[in-house]
């Protein structure tokens, strides 16, 4: 069984490196992290296997990928605007059933500490708070829509 912290290191080596898959399984564990893979006209990427462990890498890109915090500067209107952003990757939920009313909607208040969302990730249902107290600006992506490490998930105007 790997460790919470060595499964948040692998999806931060991938994050960072540019790969588009990697699964590794030890000892009757299969861990899989899927990166962004960009979009390019070149033909698919071959693949590298090892022992226990199948790479994927992606073709070459034409331009530099863009950082999550340039992201995060191109989407926020003004310096009063904070992005909350994906922790894990996983699957977004806007509500803790289907249901159920959305955790938050845009215009709403929230307080520092106050539950947003739902990342499924491995089965495990990760509860993502509120850092900043302000107002809901943008909810980002759709409820059950795939979420990166890194990907913004709300915009809140802080006051």
């Amino acid at each position: 069984m790997y460790k919470f912290e060595e499964i948040c290191e692998l999806i931060e080596l991938v994050g960072s490196s540019g790969v588009a898959v990697v699964e590794i399984e030890h000892a009757g564990s299969r861990v899989r992290v899927e990166g962004r893979l960009q979009v390019a006209a070149a033909p698919s990427a071959p693949q590298i296997p090892a022992p226990d462990v199948a790479v994927a890498v992606p073709a070459p890109q034409s331009a530099p990928a863009e950082t999550d915090a340039e992201r995060a500067s191109a989407d926020a209107v003004d310096e009063n605007e904070h992005a909350i952003n994906s922790p894990i990757v996983g699957t977004f939920y806007r509500a803790p059933n289907p249901d159920a009313d959305p955790y938050v909607k845009v215009g709403d208040f929230v307080e520092k500490g106050q539950t947003l969302c739902i990342v499924e990730a491995m089965k495990l249902m990760n509860e993502i708070e509120s850092d900043v107290t302000g107002t809901i600006v943008k909810v980002l992506p759709e409820n059950a829509q795939p979420v990166e490490y890194g990907e913004q998930l709300f915009v809140v105007r802080s006051s």
